[in-house]
């Protein structure tokens, strides 16, 4: 599928899930597979080629006890048995076409639920990575990716095999029934009159199976959540030996999915219980009057025979659509899930028509008066009445105690979040009248906590710029003092990073960081204590090649260790999101201010 095709895809599902997402929510129906279906309609070829598979199936299914009926009665009865081989030869023949259909409507629609599946993934990925980090302060990622992984397979499941099975049990019934008709009005007429008994299980019990579906899927989602977040912090477990209590927790959840799905499954099989024993007690009924007929001569051994066949095939067909309901709950449950994801809109996007930022960048960042809490935390203000002008070149280190509100600047710089009040502005064009991406493509940044993907290291190095040739890429790593231990890697850039840079050590992964930042050429420079938690020799080289890449770039600088930030052009101090000093480091000493203090406890402690 081309890009243009898939941001299209991406809109109609969005579009589809808005109408979907609140029917998730009240649980009543099966709107939710309407968004699963609109997905579906967009490759019709296949759905053409399986619903044509799919009732020649069903149709050479539905001829074997005609093909029955007439071994019996022209075969044995009439033929004496003398033509009983063409008739047969006619049974083999249904029996292959049958066996063809059967085998092009399993590829056709394991084709459409894996297709429908990949681009609701895709659908849903591509939304999220539009979405503001709030939204991920208040959904869990690993819940998150359990929607796409769980709720996507029940979905492929849905389409690729639940519906085609219901559309074929379906035909098989209705066909059936007519064709019973045909045998004998009186006897069908009979087995008809149950029909209104067997729906009513299904609509009553239907609604509790689907309410329990989707808090099975809720279940399994916390499961998830719980593994991927204890894997995560695996170390952190054993170093504080709570391995047992981690172990009790996930199999208090485990239960707790074990619980929602034992109701669950006693519920679907009181359904399909109710269901078949009232349609087979209605087919045996029928049947003692049908034996009644044949004994009085009203009716012929072969026509019986394919009236009991027909019957049984029909008993089946609505039999399993009992069960296929329950499934089709559960996928209604899985795609309002997956709708409520489709249907986020990003708080932060940009203007009809943005304004465009000035060209050439001069990399001059304002805050002026702006007002701002999170939206997880409202009680409590980040910034509050803060101004500041950083000028084009300019290298500014911003200190203070923890909770001061550093890294709210680098958020609101970064256009993560919009102010509450106040205005923050790049080369003079205030940010939301401005694109994000086109923000973000003037600002490179180095953060603590480096984030190195589970990628080679050409990958990991091109993030900063991803049209880098090899060439670029060992420039940037020879300004970053990465090239040495890059080179010596088992595969050079090709090599396997690991998850989240297990190969590397700190100082090297902080070194990558640094190496995509040159890569990413901006104007503007943000790090956010890039030499924290290094040994004296990588701070050392991670120094140095901060060094060469803050030159010529406006530099906002947090830092948590003083010694870092002394040749600073101003250093912020800030305190509960306020300015409350600045200056360089000997002014700032000499005030005996909050810095001064800040100072002395760090410099003194390492001297003692």
């Amino acid at each position: 599928m081309s890009e243009a095709g898939s941001e299209r895809a991406v809109d109609t599902a969005r579009a589809d899930a808005t109408d979907s997402a609140a029917p998730a929510r009240s649980g009543r129906n099966l709107s939710d597979l309407g968004m699963v279906w609109r997905m579906a309609v967009r490759y019709p070829g296949h759905i053409a080629a399986a619903a044509v598979a799919m009732l020649v199936a069903a149709g050479a299914t539905l001829a074997i006890p005609s093909s029955f009926r007439l071994i019996i009665d022209r075969g044995f009865v009439q033929g004496g048995g003398g033509d009983i081989g063409r008739w047969f030869q006619y049974l083999l023949l249904i029996v292959v076409v049958m066996a063809i259909a059967t085998a092009f409507r399993f590829y056709f629609v394991s084709w459409l639920g894996e297709r429908v599946v990949a681009d609701l993934r895709l659908a849903v990925q591509r939304n999220l990575l539009r979405l503001s980090p709030s939204f991920f302060e208040e959904n869990r990622p690993s819940e998150i990716a359990s929607r796409l992984t769980a709720d996507t397979t029940i979905i492929e499941q849905l389409v690729g095999t639940t519906i085609s099975v219901a559309m074929r049990n379906l035909v098989m019934g209705v066909g059936g029934i007519a064709y019973l008709f045909s045998l004998s009005p009186k006897l069908t007429g009979m087995l008809l009159v149950g029909i209104p008994v067997v729906i009513m299980p299904i609509v009553i019990l239907g609604r509790r199976v689907r309410t329990i579906s989707r808090s099975s899927q809720d279940r399994v989602a916390d499961v998830g959540a719980m593994v991927s977040e204890v894997l995560g912090a695996m170390k952190i477990v054993q170093a504080f030996g709570q391995q047992n209590r981690e172990a009790g927790r996930f199999g208090a959840a485990v239960e707790a999915v074990f619980g929602t799905a034992r109701r669950r499954i006693m519920l679907r099989a009181v359904m399909t219980a109710t269901v078949i024993g009232l349609i087979f007690g209605a087919i045996a009924l029928v049947m003692w009057q049908g034996a009644l007929d044949v004994a009085a001569g009203r009716m012929s051994g072969g026509t019986i025979a394919a009236f009991v066949l027909t019957g049984g095939l029909v008993a089946g067909a609505f039999g399993a659509l009992t069960e296929i309901y329950g499934d089709l709950l559960r996928g209604a449950g899985a795609a309002g899930r997956l709708a409520e994801l489709l249907a986020q809109k990003p708080v932060i996007a940009a203007p009809a028509t943005p304004s465009p930022l000035p060209v050439p960048a001069r990399g001059e960042i304002r805050f002026d008066h702006v007002e701002f809490r999170y939206p997880t935390r409202r009680e409590t203000s980040a910034l509050a009445d803060f101004s500041l002008t950083v000028k084009p070149g300019e290298t500014v280190a911003v200190v203070g105690p923890s909770g001061a509100g550093k890294s709210t600047l680098f958020q609101l710089i970064q256009r993560f979040y919009d102010p509450d009040a106040g205005r923050v502005l790049l080369d003079g064009v205030a940010l939301p009248d401005a694109d994000p991406a086109d923000i973000r493509e003037r600002i490179a940044m180095v953060p603590q906590e480096t984030v190195i993907f589970a990628a080679s290291a050409r990958d990991n190095l091109r993030y900063g710029n991803w049209d880098a040739s090899d060439e670029a890429l060992w420039a940037a790593a020879e300004a970053a003092n990465a090239a040495e231990f890059l080179r010596k890697l088992p595969d050079g850039l090709d090599t396997f990073m690991g998850e989240g840079g297990a190969r590397l050590s700190g100082g090297q992964r902080q070194r990558v960081a640094i190496a995509r930042a040159i890569l990413r050429d901006a104007p503007v420079l943000l790090l956010d204590e890039a030499t924290s938690a290094l040994d004296a020799q990588s701070e050392r080289l991670v120094q140095q090649a901060l060094e060469r890449l803050m030159t010529d770039r406006t530099t906002i600088v947090i830092a948590h260790r003083l010694a870092t930030v002394r040749s600073a052009d101003r250093i912020i101090v800030m305190e509960d999101g306020r300015i409350v000093e600045q200056g360089d480091h000997d002014s700032l000493t000499a005030q005996g201010g909050l810095y001064a203090r800040l100072a002395r406890l760090q410099f003194d402690g390492a001297l003692a």
